[in-house]
C-alpha cells in the first residue's frame, strides 16, 4: 500500500485532516505531522520555513518514510517544496493546495495584519477559542505573533524562488481553488511552470480554508496524482 504524508497550514494542525485521512486511508497508509507550536507541540523556536523543513526532514527519517508522497495545504505545501529543493530523494511526489508563492513586503504586510490577536478575540471570538483549543498548551496569541513574524521574514526574503523550484525534480501538482482569496492563479501557475515536472490545477468552487473544501473531491484529486 502506498504511503502519504499530510502537512497542515499556518495556524493549523493535523487534526484538521481527520476526514481526508479517512478517505485516503482506503487506498493509502496516511501519516500526518504537526509543526512545532501547532497542535499541542511546544513553541520552542521562532517560526521559519527553513526550521519547519528541517523538522519535517527529521521526522521523515525517524519514521522511516523516505520516498513518501506529500500533500501540503497552504504553508504545508511551501515547506514540502522547500525540503524537496534541499533533499532530493526524500519525497517522491508533492501535491499542494492553496500554497502562496508570491511573497514580498506588501503581501507579507497584508497577510500579517490579519493576525492581530486582540482583533480576532474581539471580532471572531469563536475563531480565537478554536485556536486556543487547537494549540494548547501553547499560547494561541504567541502562535499568531510567531506566524506574523515568519510572514514578514518571507516578504523580505522568500524561501522559494524559481531557482529553488527548478531544483525539485519530482512530480508536483500545484492546486488552487477558484474562490481562494489569499492565493492568485497567476502565482500558482508561475510556480508550476518553474517546476521541471510541475502541473497546475484550477479547482472550481474551492475556497482557501481547508474546512470549506470538498474533502471527497480533494481526496480524489490527490489519489489520482500520487
Amino acid at each position: 500500500m502506498k504511503k502519504i504524508i499530510l502537512l497542515h497550514g499556518a495556524l493549523g494542525s493535523k487534526a484538521q485532516f481527520e476526514k481526508l485521512s479517512d478517505l485516503l486511508g482506503t487506498t493509502h497508509r496516511v501519516h500526518s505531522f504537526n509543526f512545532s507550536g501547532h497542535g499541542g507541540r511546544p513553541l520552542d523556536s521562532p517560526f521559519s520555513i527553513e526550521w519547519f523543513a528541517q523538522e519535517l526532514k527529521g521526522w521523515i527519517e525517524t519514521e522511516k518514510l523516505q520516498g513518501t508522497a506529500v500533500f501540503g495545504y497552504s504553508m504545508g505545501g511551501y515547506v514540502a517544496l522547500k525540503l524537496a529543493s534541499q533533499q532530493p530523494g526524500l519525497i517522491s511526489k508533492i501535491v499542494t493546495l492553496g500554497t502562496k508563492f508570491a511573497w514580498n513586503p506588501e503581501s507579507a504586510a497584508q497577510e500579517s495584519r490579519m493576525l492581530n490577536p486582540a482583533k480576532i478575540a474581539e471580532k471572531v471570538p469563536q475563531f480565537a477559542a478554536a485556536l486556543q483549543a487547537r494549540h494548547a498548551p501553547a499560547d494561541w496569541q504567541e502562535v499568531l505573533h510567531a506566524t506574523a513574524a515568519m510572514m514578514i521574514a518571507l516578504g523580505d526574503s522568500p524561501s522559494l524562488d524559481d531557482t529553488a523550484l527548478a531544483d525539485i525534480r519530482i512530480p508536483c501538482l500545484i492546486q488552487r481553488g477558484e474562490a481562494d482569496n489569499m492565493v492568485s492563479e497567476a502565482e500558482s501557475r508561475a510556480a508550476a511552470a518553474a517546476l521541471p515536472l510541475g502541473q497546475f490545477a484550477h479547482i472550481p468552487a474551492f475556497k482557501h480554508p481547508i474546512e470549506q473544501v470538498d474533502q471527497e473531491e480533494l481526496a480524489r484529486r490527490i489519489r489520482a496524482f500520487i
